[in-house]
């Protein structure tokens, strides 16, 4: 009867010394309280082109730097251009801006932000080009 007597006294100071524990604390990563001075991210932005749009691309004659752009591109690829007249309305100018983290690491992936330039309706579908990522500095360090 003791020994019963015993083990219900210990179960209530077990629940009563859980019972004053303290809950466990949320924790924190340092990296998300401080900042450190001069360490920030850096906004990215390039001009590129998409490609492969069904009809929603750019009007040629409404925005002449989608054809000036295509003819570069083209001539740089070894296809002469110059005096055709290009009617096509599958490609689009596009600005492509990112965030690149203060410690981003070489061959990590960004997100970034495609947005069309001319009158494009839609860039969906579409493929964009090899485009470089500039910095303010105008170094490139990032390429999509």
């Amino acid at each position: 009867m003791r020994i019963n007597f015993l083990k219900k006294m210990m179960g209530v100071c077990v629940i009563g010394l859980l019972a004053l524990t303290p809950a466990p604390a949320e924790t924190s990563r340092i990296k998300d309280l401080a900042s450190i001075e001069g360490v920030r991210q850096n906004q990215l932005v390039g001009y590129g082109l998409v490609v492969g749009l069904n009809g929603t691309g750019d009007t040629l004659k409404k925005a002449p730097f989608t054809k000036q752009s295509l003819t570069a591109m083209l001539e740089r690829l070894g296809v002469n251009t110059r005096g055709a007249n290009l009617r096509t309305a599958n490609v689009a100018a596009v600005m492509v801006t990112a965030d690149l983290p203060a410690f981003g690491r070489k061959g990590s992936r960004i997100d970034v932000t495609v947005s069309a330039l001319g009158d494009a309706k839609s860039l969906q579908g579409g493929t964009l080009l090899v485009t470089p990522l500039m910095g303010a500095t105008g170094e490139i360090y990032a390429v999509t």
